[in-house]
């Protein structure tokens, strides 16, 4: 064989090479994206959880000053202190006696509600 057609310190990846690259990264992928929306989707029922609880806490304070209040929107327990977290929806309304909480995140994938009693269901 001629001399200039022989290379020499050739450099680089051949065409399988590469394909093999993208396979495995395109098979992680498959993997790792449905798990990280799965993850995200939790995370957002998490605030959702948590301003359940708090508005229950609020209102019982509401209730020890107004044993024979009721509840017809968050704005009353706004007034006693309790701040919504931002993008989750929160529905309050009752009496000390059928006082009813629900809470919810537009992306998280569940609906929390508490009873009088502080008794949360899902």
């Amino acid at each position: 064989m001629p001399r200039m057609l022989r290379k020499k310190n050739v450099k680089g990846f051949t065409v399988v090479e590469l394909m093999t690259v993208f396979a495995v990264i395109g098979l992680l992928a498959t993997i790792a994206i449905p798990n990280y929306l799965w993850y995200m989707r939790g995370t957002r029922n998490v605030p959702a959880e948590a301003d359940a609880k708090n508005a229950y806490t609020v209102a019982q304070g509401y209730f020890n000053d107004y044993p024979d209040g009721s509840i017809s929107s968050v704005a009353i327990l706004n007034v006693y202190g309790f701040r919504q977290t931002t993008d989750v929806s929160v529905i309050a309304s009752g009496t000390k006696e059928t006082l009813s909480i629900v809470t919810y995140h537009p992306a998280g994938d569940k609906t929390y509600t508490l009873d009088n009693e502080g008794a949360m269901h899902e």
